[in-house]
């Protein structure tokens, strides 16, 4: 046939390789260059090169790069949106396969449509299917209006595959710019949110808040990190950058199993374990006086390396990740420094959402314990500080891996139950001789037990002086608790590193059944 008025000839095989190649590069490139140079302009990088910069040289491979939204309203049926604003696909992190979406500003603000949202939910349950971790990057505008109910739909997806995968596989958000609205719930169903200094996350931005309230708020003010980590606790790292927030999410994986049927990472550790006398240093011997302990912490722990988690939030209480002989373990650790280490409300819900995670994920926990009580005050008392203490209680007791305890001073009353006391399951629980191990502080137990007689007394001061005193060697330190063996042995406190790392040893294959049930009732 000829070909006027015939069938064009067919484009050949190394015509649509072309074409194919040009394609990709189109779509790769996202929103265009002036898009490229305004992300690099705000400080912060591109969706593509946050994903570079977190996995393991050319171990992306990408799932989903063609895809389109359906939307045709508000002039959508026009548009094209390079991978609908989100790239997603696997790659592997230190040798270890994770499941990721990064969000991508330069294509429409990264606003999350339906295919956008689809996107990311199938990778949740690829991540779920495999059992690697979940990584997002979340730098968006909020929902795409134009989408409108599509566009919530696929939110919720998200949500339920968030929810699916909850202690199934670690979930890691990254925020790196604008997270508001709906999309804030996303990563607060995750189990680590890092925020950059650059990112804000909030669901109702100034302002709306400004015609709703009245109240005038900045939006650093109001999402920042140091909001959200210090004040409202929803953040648990802080990094300076996006290449600072990709290193604490590689650092942070490091420490995490991929999946809750397998044990946390092994590092090689040939060093021998020997006593650390500046142990015996640390604990001041007046009760009342504060010290820092990420300092025992990091005598006790490999190499002194301990990443702490939620560091500005209820820093009367100390939770993070590090190891013994190369293993895994979570740390929960009162800060004498801080409301002498008392437990508050804030303190109870940190460390029992740590405690959770941990045991989900087959990570031992070791508590550190110097505590005088829960904090007394009308404000904790309506906050209801009962049943956000009663978490605690709930957590460790509910805790089914390896829990060993060390007491280093104080510990009274409830408060030295919360901190996995042996009555809570705790499989190893060792004094310092400078414990001090009761109902309530040696002051306040005479007051009550020695009232008439301090009352009666012509010298009240000498003769209360001497009941505290009184009460203090009878119950107040470690032995009374080893005699009731409610403390398995009272150590030097130079040998601490060493004790606990022979007893992680003995209890790597503890097992405990548990009553069968669909889940225990936690006082949320």
């Amino acid at each position: 046939m000829s070909e006027r008025g015939g069938t064009p000839p067919a484009a050949s095989v190394e015509e649509k390789i072309a074409a194919l190649a040009e394609n990709r590069a189109r779509l790769q490139e996202g929103g265009g260059q002036a898009q490229i140079e305004k992300q690099h302009a705000a400080g912060k990088l591109t969706a593509r090169e946050r994903i570079e910069r977190l996995v393991d040289p050319e171990s992306f491979q990408e799932i989903g790069l063609f895809a389109q939204h359906r939307a045709t309203s508000f002039g959508m049926a026009e548009k094209e949106l390079a991978a609908d604003g989100v790239v997603t696909g696997c790659a592997r992190v230190d040798g270890k396969v994770v499941h990721l979406a990064s969000q991508d500003f330069t294509v429409s603000g990264g606003a999350a449509g339906e295919v956008h949202s689809r996107k990311v939910a199938e990778m949740l349950r690829l991540s779920l299917k495999t059992g690697s971790p979940f990584v997002l990057i979340n730098d968006s505008g909020g929902a795409r209006v134009q989408e409108g109910i599509d566009s919530l739909s696929g939110y919720g997806e998200v949500f339920y595959h968030n929810v699916m995968l909850s202690g199934s596989v670690p979930q890691i958000s990254l925020i790196c710019g604008p997270c508001a609205g709906g999309a804030s719930y996303s990563p607060a169903l995750t189990d680590f949110i890092i925020q950059t200094r650059q990112a804000q996350m909030f669901i109702t931005g100034p302002q709306v808040i400004k015609q709703v309230t009245g109240e005038a708020v900045s939006a650093e003010a109001l999402g920042g990190p140091e909001a959200q980590m210090n004040r409202s606790g929803v953040v648990h790292l802080v990094a300076d950058n996006d290449e600072d927030a990709l290193y604490q999410c590689r650092r942070l994986l490091s420490f995490l199993p991929p999946n809750n049927l397998e044990d946390p990472p092994h590092l090689p550790f040939d060093e021998p374990l020997e006593a650390n006398p500046q142990l015996n240093r640390i604990v001041p011997a007046d009760l009342k006086a504060g010290y820092d302990v990420r300092e025992i912490i990091q005598r006790c722990v490999d190499d002194g390396d301990f990443l702490e988690i939620q560091e500005g939030f209820a820093a009367n209480i100390v939770i993070g990740f590090a190891r013994i002989k190369g293993h895994s373990i979570g740390v929960v650790a009162n800060q004498p420094s801080v409301k002498a280490g008392a437990l508050d409300i804030d303190a109870s819900d940190k460390s029992s959402r740590f405690i959770r995670f941990c045991n989900a994920f087959n990570i031992p926990l070791v508590t550190f314990v110097d505590v005088p009580g829960f904090l007394p005050g009308v404000e904790q008392e309506y906050g209801g500080i009962i049943r956000h203490g009663a978490k605690m209680l709930f957590a460790y007791s509910a805790t089914t891996v390896p829990k060993l305890t060390v007491i280093l001073r104080k510990a009274y009353g409830g408060a030295y139950l919360a901190m996995c006391g042996k009555d809570l399951g705790a499989d190893r629980v060792v004094a310092w001789p400078s414990a001090e191990i009761a109902v309530m502080g040696a002051e306040g137990a005479a007051e009550i037990v020695f009232r008439k007689a301090i009352a009666d007394a012509d010298d009240k001061p000498a003769k209360r002086a001497e009941m505290i005193q009184s009460y203090r060697e009878a119950f107040a330190n470690p032995y009374v608790a080893a005699g009731r063996r409610l403390v398995d042995d009272i150590i030097e406190p130079a040998e601490t590193r060493r004790y606990l790392a022979q007893a992680l040893e003995s209890l790597w294959s503890k097992r405990e059944v548990r009553p069968p049930k669909k889940h225990g009732l936690i006082p949320l």
